[in-house]
């Protein structure tokens, strides 16, 4: 692996790491950066972008907006993890009852 693939994939673990460890706005803006970057030239694949970024909105709270990064992903790569997450998050969206916290 070249220093600059190699580079992209610690970028990436970091990010991963960062997801994990709830730092969550540093992971969603370095990510949205990588975005940027891979529309303009080759780099990860842009499913794994669009899959962590899902990820993180989860995270956060944000499940319309991660919906949104899965399906993306999706569209990239149909073989995507996000295929999963996907239906994890809408069975979760599906169950939640707003109403239930307003007694």
């Amino acid at each position: 692996m070249d220093d600059s693939k190699e580079e992209k994939k610690d970028d990436l673990d970091r990010i991963r790491r960062d997801i994990k460890e709830g730092r969550l706005d540093s992971a969603i803006r370095n990510l949205a950066n990588r975005l940027i970057i891979a529309t303009i030239s080759p780099g990860p694949d842009k499913s794994e972008l669009y899959y962590l970024l899902g990820n993180a909105c989860r995270k956060k709270g944000d499940f319309h907006l991660a919906m949104d990064f899965y399906t993306r992903a999706i569209e990239e790569n149909p073989d995507s993890p996000a295929v999963e997450a996907r239906k994890v998050l809408q069975g979760i969206m599906n169950f939640y009852n707003k109403d239930m916290y307003n007694h």
